[in-house]
Parts: structure tokens; C-alpha cells; sequence
């Protein structure tokens, strides 16, 4: 979605009502705030007119009954104005903590079950800054909503007090309130578009840090640390110069409702003073009107402040409802037929796939059967398709044209998890995460003994690495397995799929990125894993192309040749040449 089309969809009426929303199962807890607010308020105006008869009647007429009472009703104020301001500041805050805690859930939620085409038209850090950084700022709409209104309705109730007292007086101190509105909105808009840009920049910031550390080793390899010291220092400096902005911004609209503020306030000590003299008004009139409009600027600067918080919370508003809300974030979809077992066949019919943006098919045509009990191995050039064809099978990506049948059943009928729960995925990319060896090996699949998961490593030779761990099974192998070799990384995953216990198995070039010994006992795992079940291997070895019912060749996203090895060898110039290059001096 272009920016211009997400600023248009996410007015500010709709993101207005979409933040409330977040904040209406906690109703009783914002509608205690809401009245506490109204009895600070008037907490404020009473406070204003009490100085009147504390000036007048204490220290003009030195009267002993009002010194007895007066004081106290100071006190009763100044004590229920104390007492509701916290109701109301702690009911929003913690309120406001529980919109994060709920948005965040939502946000996530919904990214995670996004396609896989979203993922690589994103960048990870900025999602991380959606779901980090953006939430926060809608924290502040509600309650930033519910301070404005109580700071307009202390304005109201201080504007009726110096109207009371004197009406006069009272035209020439608010005559400048009108005016203090402009400020508010000029400055408003461009903290708003500041806010959008800062968002941005700290959603870059995030990109550049995951990227960076996580490509740490290529970083160090050429030895660009300082490159990457410059790039992120310009990085940085954007992101810092957009902050300024927003603060000469922010001063600049506070300072300009001061410098009005000052004006009317002048305007009230001439003419008051003038009023005094004259003997017209007596000095606790004149004094408790001065309060009154020291206290009615107040909460005017204080609309300003949280005009400042609403605009940036409508700003990280419009990016995190941009994905919860956009209809152009879709999440992936399954059918409502469970897979049925046992596993007979996987058949493509005429099967065409492109990638967003790509000039050409990456499938063009492919027509391929798999049935049970075969190892199916697909081998070709970099670039033909192999492993686009092999995530087409669990739906990471849906097909443009033509069909996938699993069972007769097109994949689309299938739900999405007992599709891929009947899969199982050992890839050259071997990912872990950052917990201990037994939760990885478990993964996804609660209730299996300890029993189950050794039987599962030590039948993907990896029991006995696991054992001469600080922990053995309970070791946190950090983050990807960095704790590991290679070997062992890709081990686990096997040990993963076993415990899985899929009828389908795809291989992705599974031993490619590790060194001999590695890969020896590697592939000794895989031979058990690929044991009395139908397997589709992306091949770099000699012994798999040798083993294989079927050999599919492959080339610019089409199939060209299909049958045994000696066959092939005979009849497809291409496969003759890749033998030739890549598994004629591979030992079986």
C-alpha cells in the first residue's frame, strides 16, 4: 500500500475510533478517569474563585470566621483535586500499558500468518519497529484525548469564574483564546507529518541494526566496519535532525501561546489596575481574577502538549493499522478439508508461478507425479526452479496457473496446518532458535517423552554431540544455534523431522554447506530420516541421483527430462553436463 493511498484509507475520524476501540474493554476504567477529570476541573475554577473571599475577607476585612473556614475549604480542594488527578492519571497509564499489551498481541498475530510474499516485500526491522516502537504512540491517544478535554473543561469553568467577577476585565483576558488556537492547529499538522517521517527513520534505524548484526561475519570478512560506522552514523543524524524539528516545532507552538498569554495577562494588569485605583473593584477581585487567568493559560499550554501526543499517536497509528486494517494485507488461507493419510500422490498439472516484480515464470509449465513410497530427486542449473517447485508443496507460495493435486485433492482444499504437519522440510539453511536442544527437537509438537526425542537424535546421529553439551538437552543453543557447528545444527533439524514423522519429505540441498566429515554423517541421518518414506530431494550427491525412482531435470523453470540415471545420461544433453560438473567425482 503507497503512502498516499494508506493516508487516505486511515482518516483521522477512522483512527480516532480504531484506538478507542482498543481502550473500550476497559470502559469502566476510562469512564472513572473521564469523571475524575471533571472534578479536577472544577477543582481548578473553585480554587480560582477562593481567592477572591481569602484576600477580601481575611486580609482586607481581617475577618475570624473566614480565617476558621476558609483555610480548610483550601485544604478540601486542594485534597480532592490531588485524589482524583491520581485516579485518573493512574487508571489511564495503566490502561494505556494494556492497549500496547493488546495491540502488540493483534499486531503480531496478524503479521505472522501473513504470506510468504509479504515477508520478502519487508524489511524485518521495520515490522520489529511496527510492533515495538509505532504501538507505543497510540498509548498516548486516549488518555492524551481524555487530559485535552479535562484542560477545555478547566478553561471553561476559569473563563465562566472571570466572567462572574467581572465581565469587563474578562473580554479584554480572553480575547486572545481565539487566537491561541492557531497555533495549535499550524503546529499540529507539521508535528504530525514530523511524526510520520520520525517513525520512519527509527523504523530504518531498526532495519540497518538487524541487518548489520546479523551480517556480521560478511561485515568483518571485508573488513567495512567503518562503512558501516558512516552509514549508520547518516542513518542516525536523519533520524536526529527530523527529532529537532519536532522539538523547534513543539517550542515554537508553546512559546507562541506564552507570548499571547502575556499579552492578555498585560492587558488585565493595566486595566484591572486602572479598575483598582478607581476604586471600582476592590484587590482580592483583582487578585482572584489574576489567578484565574494565570490558571486559565495554564491548561491552554496544556491543550497544546496534548495535541503534540495526539498527533503522534495518529501518526504511529496510521503505520501499525496500515497492516491491521489495509485490504491490501491479506493473510495466507487454507481449505477446510483435513489431509487425509496415507500419502498416495502429489501431482502438478501444468503448474505456472512468477514472482512479484520478475520478468520472467519461475515454473513455467511443470508437469510432474510423485507417488508413495518414491525418492523423487530434481536437479538443474542455479536459477531453474528447483527450490521455488519444492515450496509450492506446503503452500508458501500459491501458483498462478494450473493445479497441485495431494491425494486427487487440489492443496488449496486442505487446511493449511494438517497440510503442512503431514510435510517435513530439511533445508541447507538449518534454523534454530534460542532455546534448549530439547525444545527444538520438539518443536511444534507437543507431548512427546524424553524417550521419543533421544530416540529421534540418536537416530539423526546426534545424541552423542548433544550429550557432551554443558546441559545436554536442556543447553540453550542461543540465537540460530550460533552454539553450533554446522553439522550439528542440520542434525537437530533432522532429528526435528523425525519426531515430526511426516509421510512427505522435501529436501533442499541439505548438505550443501557443510564440509565432508559433516556431511557424511549428515547423510547418514537423512537415510534414516528418507527410510519408508516418499521423498523429494533437491540433489547434490551422487548416491541420491543413483538411489532415486525418478530424476527430474530442470531448467529455466521448466522440465526437460525425466527418468532414471543411465537413461538420462544418454538422452539429455543437459543432465549429462551437470553429472559431468557436479556428481561425477562425488563418492557414493
Amino acid at each position: 500500500m503507497s503512502k498516499e493511498k494508506a493516508l487516505h484509507y486511515f482518516g483521522n475520524r477512522h483512527l480516532i475510533l480504531r484506538c478507542l476501540g482498543y481502550f473500550m474493554p476497559f470502559k469502566f476504567k476510562v469512564i472513572a478517569a473521564f469523571l475524575s477529570m471533571f472534578v479536577v476541573a472544577g477543582c481548578t475554577a473553585a480554587m480560582a474563585y477562593l481567592v477572591k473571599p481569602a484576600i477580601d475577607q481575611i486580609f482586607v476585612n481581617k475577618d475570624v470566621e473566614a480565617l476558621k473556614i476558609l483555610p480548610f475549604m483550601i485544604m478540601g480542594v486542594m485534597v480532592a483535586k490531588c485524589c482524583f488527578r491520581f485516579v485518573q492519571t493512574y487508571f489511564m497509564n495503566s490502561v494505556g500499558m494494556r492497549v500496547i499489551e493488546a495491540l502488540r498481541n493483534d499486531l503480531y498475530e496478524k503479521i505472522i500468518v501473513l504470506p510468504m510474499r509479504f515477508y520478502e516485500q519487508s524489511q524485518v526491522g521495520m515490522l520489529m519497529s511496527r510492533i515495538l516502537n509505532d504501538v507505543v504512540e497510540i498509548r498516548n491517544s486516549v488518555p492524551s484525548l481524555v487530559m485535552l478535554i479535562r484542560e477545555v473543561f478547566e478553561v471553561a469553568g476559569l473563563i465562566a469564574v472571570v466572567f462572574y467577577q467581572d465581565a469587563e476585565l474578562a473580554f479584554y483576558a480572553v480575547v486572545v483564546v481565539p487566537v491561541a488556537a492557531y497555533p495549535l492547529v499550524y503546529f499540529g499538522k507539521k508535528l504530525r507529518k514530523l511524526g510520520r517521517k520520525s517513525q520512519a527513520g527509527v523504523a530504518n534505524i531498526n532495519v540497518f541494526l538487524q541487518e548489520s548484526f546479523s551480517g556480521i561475519k560478511v561485515i568483518k570478512a571485508f573488513a567495512t566496519e567503518p562503512l558501516e560506522t558512516t552509514r549508520f552514523r547518516g542513518a542516525n543524524n536523519k533520524l536526529m535532525n527530523l527529532t529537532v524539528k519536532q522539538v523547534l516545532n513543539s517550542e515554537l507552538s508553546s512559546r507562541v501561546i506564552d507570548l499571547l498569554s502575556s499579552i492578555g495577562i498585560g492587558m488585565v494588569v493595566f486595566y484591572g489596575g486602572m479598575r483598582v485605583i478607581d476604586g471600582t473593584t476592590t484587590a482580592g477581585t483583582f487578585f482572584s481574577f489574576m489567578a484565574c487567568i494565570i490558571m486559565l493559560y495554564e491548561p491552554i499550554k496544556k491543550i497544546d502538549s496534548c495535541n503534540m501526543d495526539i498527533q503522534r499517536a495518529l501518526a504511529g497509528a496510521e503505520r501499525v493499522f496500515d497492516i491491521l486494517d489495509s485490504p491490501h494485507v491479506v493473510r495466507e488461507t487454507g481449505g477446510a478439508s483435513e489431509v487425509e493419510l496415507p500419502f498416495s500422490t502429489l501431482e502438478f498439472r501444468n503448474v505456472q508461478f512468477t514472482y512479484p516484480a520478475a520478468t520472467r515464470p519461475a515454473l513455467d509449465g511443470i508437469s510432474l507425479d510423485v507417488r508413495a513410497g518414491e525418492r523423487v530427486a530434481i536437479v538443474g542449473p542455479s536459477g531453474s526452479g528447483k527450490t521455488t517447485l519444492v515450496h509450492l508443496i506446503p503452500r508458501f507460495y500459491d501458483i498462478d496457473g494450473g493445479s497441485i493435486l495431494l491425494n486427487g485433492r487440489s492443496l488449496t482444499e486442505y487446511t493449511l496446518k494438517s497440510l503442512r504437519l503431514t510435510q517435513g522440510i530439511v533445508s541447507q539453511d538449518a534454523f534454530l532458535f534460542d532455546s534448549s536442544v530439547r525444545d527444538n527437537i520438539a518443536y511444534g509438537q507437543a507431548g512427546f517423552s524424553q524417550d521419543a526425542i533421544e530416540a529421534a537424535a540418536k537416530a539423526a546421529y546426534a545424541h552423542e554431540f548433544i550429550m557432551e553439551l554443558p546441559e545436554g538437552y536442556d543447553t540453550i543453543i542461543g540465537e540460530r544455534g550460533a552454539r553450533l557447528s554446522g553439522g550439528q545444527k542440520q542434525r537437530l533439524t533432522i532429528a526435528r523431522a523425525l519426531l515430526k514423522n511426516p509421510p512427505l519429505l522435501i529436501l533442499d540441498e541439505a548438505t550443501s554447506a557443510l564440509d565432508t566429515e559433516s556431511e557424511r554423517i549428515v547423510q547418514l541421518a537423512l537415510e534414516n530420516l528418507m527410510r519408508d518414506r516418499t521423498s523429494i530431494v533437491i540433489a547434490h550427491r551422487l548416491s541420491t541421483i543413483l538411489s532415486a525412482h525418478l530424476i527430474v531435470v530442470m531448467e529455466e523453470g521448466k522440465v526437460v527430462a525425466q527418468g532414471k540415471h543411465h537413461k538420462l545420461l544418454e538422452t539429455c544433453p543437459l543432465y549429462a553436463k551437470l553429472y559431468q560438473m557436479q556428481f561425477a567425482d562425488s563418492s557414493a
